[in-house]
């Protein structure tokens, strides 16, 4: 996979989490299946960021290491 599309295939498991996470109406109605959703979101972020942290800037790395995932979204998205 080239850097570019690591980059987008990441953004996109980042803005996927970050909806999961807002679908309040799926949490009230299943938490359990909302949770399961979260983490199946959260290891795609994962397997993605295993395959490639070499070619990660020092920044995106930065919030990587703090799970500041808002934060890793809006850098991709700027480059």
């Amino acid at each position: 996979m080239n850097e570019q599309a690591w980059r987008e295939e990441l953004a996109a498991a980042l803005r996927e989490r970050l909806e999961v996470i807002g679908d309040r109406e799926a949490r009230e109605r299943d938490a359990a299946a909302h949770l399961e959703r979260l983490q199946a979101a959260s290891e795609k972020i994962d397997a993605l960021w295993a395959v490639s942290p070499g070619r990660a800037h020092a920044g995106l790395a930065h919030f990587f290491e703090r799970r500041s995932y808002d934060k890793a979204l809006a850098w991709l998205e700027e480059k």
